[in-house]
């Protein structure tokens, strides 16, 4: 069956969740993530362990050929680290036991073809150090050969037409590498089932809240301070989104904590030193996981990591408005696209390029200014204070919104670009495809071009010479969008609201 373009765009737009087959008795009908076991097995599966682990999953994981190739000439922004993309859904194994599902007050139905947890985690080349980047799940983004629609029914358009999981998860690779630039190099799917038995035989997992939680539809129900999470209720417990002041944005955070504390969990000297449980703990996960490679090179790219080494972040958005697609409202997650880039190089680093370029003169700089602040005239009188300083400015112009101001510059012009941040307080500079010159774009942080420091008075007298201009006055002391954003929940200690 061929896809109509026009229908399946509405389809898209509408954030469609395909049909379930039957019923099912998830509360509120919210799809559980399932991401947990993945980085558990990946930080387990070294040294001593590699052979014994191989043969204990080589036999149960299903492997899919899911990696989608850069386009020719696309800039990978962050060289030889490595980007795993983590997806969890409430798909159901083929050796899922009806006393199993029921265990997790399901059936055994089919699951869903949308994806519900979505997380790039990103290793540097070393291998010492992680962020795991959440992708919210009613992220509106552009889906390559659909159109706008959320992001967690990718998936499921990749599987029209005979795509079936594979094409799911390319299309899914492929609406992830174009909105956030960074390049996938494995893909790892795992089962609701699978996320289940790691945490049973993992036993209690400790969490910390600031305040009680409490959802009749995820179950949870947690007092303030510590608690043990037995399995079930560390699934309420990431499942979670009512009650909570962000709804899907607040449980990324919960995922994000989860994860980083069951990693604590994984290598304590009590779960490591235990050849038993750790078979248990490889054979629970290994049939509950499609992806593209050998689960040992993948452990083996993690062998230096550490909990306290590993930050959580969720990809910058501008907020959770209800927009009408063809009269029908919808809530959607708005993703800050054009702040997006200068994210993604707050976590990755700046070029080598660009932080060995030298500014160069303004007068032989030539920059565009857009004005993405909402505010009215911000781009005129950034160009005028510009034009003072002795640059070549063009006609203003206006951006999509962003919270970042940012300097974005296509390669080759590193050195105009760095004369351009230095008068800019805050900015970000960002390499960029999607610029054929530098260009200078005004975000709602209100950090903008200073003003040329006035001309000192004849009769000033002995006072001290002014300071010399620097990009590090007090408004850039504030941090950067990666560190503001970031977090580190694997520490000892860390509660959560």
């Amino acid at each position: 069956m061929s896809i109509d373009p026009e229908q399946t765009t509405r389809r898209a737009r509408r954030g469609h969740v395909p049909p379930r087959h039957g019923r099912q008795k998830r509360g509120g009908g919210v799809v559980l993530p399932a991401v947990a076991g993945v980085l558990a097995m990946g930080l387990v599966l070294t040294g001593g362990y590699a052979a014994f682990a191989y043969a204990s999953l080589s036999n149960n994981v299903t492997k899919i050929d899911a990696i989608v190739p850069k386009a020719k000439g696309a800039d990978d922004v962050d060289g030889t680290a490595q980007n795993i993309l983590l997806v969890g859904d409430d798909h159901r194994p083929d050796n899922a036991t009806p006393e199993e599902m029921a265990e997790l007050s399901t059936e055994s139905d089919g699951g869903a073809t949308n994806t519900d947890t979505m997380i790039v985690l990103h290793i540097s080349a070393d291998g010492s150090q992680a962020t795991m980047i959440s992708f919210p799940r009613d992220s509106y983004v552009d889906i390559p050969g659909v159109g706008k629609g959320k992001l967690n029914s990718a998936f499921y358009y990749g599987t029209l037409n005979g795509g079936g999981d594979t094409g799911g998860a390319k299309l899914l690779i492929q609406t992830i590498q174009d909105l956030s630039g960074l390049t996938i190099d494995h893909y790892v799917r795992v089962s609701l089932l699978g996320f289940y038995q790691v945490v049973k035989e993992l036993g209690p997992v400790e969490v910390c809240l600031n305040q009680p939680a409490k959802d009749p539809y995820s179950g949870v129900d947690l007092p303030a301070g510590t608690s043990q999470l037995d399995a079930k209720q560390a699934l309420s417990f990431v499942r979670q989104r009512h009650g909570l002041p962000n709804g899907d944005l607040d449980r990324n955070v919960r995922q994000q904590y989860f994860l980083s504390q069951e990693a604590r969990k994984v290598l304590s000297a009590g779960t490591l030193l235990n050849p038993v449980k750790m078979n248990n703990i490889l054979s629970a996960v290994g049939g509950s996981v499609q992806t593209d490679t050998d689960l040992i090179s993948l452990a083996t790219q993690m062998r230096n990591l550490r909990p306290g080494n590993i930050q959580s972040a969720t990809i910058p958005t501008l907020g959770t408005p209800t927009i009408y697609v063809g009269g029908s409202a919808l809530s959607i997650v708005q993703v800050d696209t054009v702040g997006l880039p200068a994210f993604v190089q707050g976590l990755v680093g700046e070029p080598e390029e660009y932080t060995k370029a030298t500014a160069a003169e303004p007068a032989a700089t030539t920059v565009t200014v857009l004005n993405g602040s909402g505010v009215t005239g911000a781009a005129a009188a950034a160009g005028e204070n510009l034009t003072a300083r002795g640059f070549q400015v063009g006609a203003p112009g206006s951006s999509d919104e962003t919270k970042t101001t940012q300097v974005q510059y296509p390669a080759g012009q590193e050195a105009q670009a760095k004369a351009v941040a230095a008068v800019v307080p805050g900015a970000v500079a960002v390499r960029s495809t999607k610029v054929t010159g530098v260009t200078l774009v005004l975000g709602s942080d209100g950090k903008t071009v200073s003003a040329p420091a006035a001309p000192a008075s004849p009769d000033a007298g002995s006072s001290e010479p002014a300071a010399p201009e620097s990009s590090s006055s007090s408004e850039s002391s504030e941090p950067s969008p990666s560190s503001t954003d970031v977090k580190s929940y694997g520490k000892e200690g860390v509660c959560i609201n």
